[in-house]
């Protein structure tokens, strides 16, 4: 089983609640991704997108306040 520290991978963000959204939305990504390609693997999609965002391979962007 996985650890992850979420306070180690919070930090830095705004909020919980985006890193929760933006981590299920590249699990989503890998997901469609994987199936597009014929990939079969043991791997969770979240245990990758938590991965690569420990990695610092993709950043949460916010929208501005006049949006």
């Amino acid at each position: 089983m996985h650890t992850i520290n979420v306070d180690e991978m919070f930090s830095g963000k705004k909020s919980r609640y985006a890193l929760v959204i933006a981590i299920a939305k590249r699990a989503r990504q890998i997901t469609k991704q994987q199936e597009n390609d014929g990939i079969i693997t043991d791997e969770k999609p979240v245990l990758s997108a938590i991965s690569e965002f420990k990695q610092h391979k993709f950043n949460i962007i916010s929208p501005d306040d006049d949006e």
